[in-house]
């Protein structure tokens, strides 16, 4: 691919025309002579000629290397190198290089080869910038003597076998599916832990209730009591507990008959709650 970066001369004997960020070269009777500009120029045909121009525009090289890592994994690193002659040094990026574009691809194999093996497969994914930086190094220290300036370096991709790849997704599923049964296991004792303390809560509150409720009670019979010992003579607090466990008696038993129960009911059974609750204060 030098070709486009070296053409050659475009004119006729003594006319030539060097194009726009391009660079000629003239050779006087095989030795070199002078770097053209780009426009129109005139030159002393036959005796000097233009023998080449090099392009000034930036190009890139797309860098295709296979190497092992250090946990023994094959991977294809693909490196983008952006590069251009440097004007001032157009003579020896014309004369000291037959390949430069060879010459650069050899010292990214050899980057490359060097710092892929160091590092384990995990790591060279998250260590492109660092390599990209290694190779951008290399090259601009070697390459600015024949006449080449590295703009930038890239590691656009670091591919593993197929297999690796499917391996490596089976791992990372593995993963997320474990962390998301921790995070549901976490969920379910949370909601039982809530639940649990709601229904402490709620039975807390129910006794609390249950408790005002008797009291309240306790409360209303010691004040009917008192009442009806005052209002009527001869009464004594005994008989007054007699009337009020009979009502309670006949409250149960419109109750139960309203759940359609039926219990053993007569006088002398009366007689004999009366006689029994009468004997329980006695």
């Amino acid at each position: 691919m030098e070709e486009y970066a070296r053409s050659g001369p475009r004119g006729c004997c003594c006319f030539q025309c060097i194009r726009t960020q391009e660079v000629g070269i003239v050779e006087d009777l095989g030795q070199f002579k002078r770097l053209l500009s780009p426009g129109l120029t005139v030159i002393a045909w036959p005796c000097s000629s233009v023998v080449g121009t090099l392009s000034l525009r930036i190009q890139q090289l797309d860098v295709y290397c296979e190497t092992k890592t250090k946990d023994n994994v094959f991977v294809q690193v693909a490196v983008a190198v952006q590069y251009r002659v440097l004007t001032e040094s157009a003579y020896e990026a014309f004369y000291r290089l037959t390949d430069p574009r060879g010459q650069i691809q050899s010292y990214v194999f050899d980057v490359i080869r060097s710092t892929i093996p160091k590092l384990e497969l995990d790591e060279s994914f998250s260590s492109k910038e660092d390599i990209a930086s290694d190779v951008k190094q290399s090259l601009t220290e070697v390459m600015r003597e024949y006449g080449y300036e590295i703009l930038n370096s890239l590691v656009t991709d670091i591919a593993p076998d197929s297999k690796v790849k499917a391996s490596m997704n089976e791992i990372n599923a593995s993963r997320r599916l474990k962390e998301a049964a921790s995070h549901k296991a976490e969920a379910d004792k949370t909601k039982q832990v809530k639940a649990a303390e709601a229904e402490a809560e709620a039975r807390y509150l129910s006794g609390l209730g249950v408790a005002r409720q008797r009291k309240a009670i306790i409360s209303g019979l010691q004040s009917s009591v008192s009442e009806f010992s005052q209002k009527v003579p001869n009464t004594k607090p005994k008989d007054v507990m007699d009337i009020l466990l009979l009502s309670q008696y006949f409250d149960t038993l419109s109750t139960v008959g309203a759940n359609n129960l039926f219990l053993e009911h007569d006088p002398s059974t009366v007689a004999k709650l009366q006689s029994a609750v009468g004997a329980s204060f006695s």
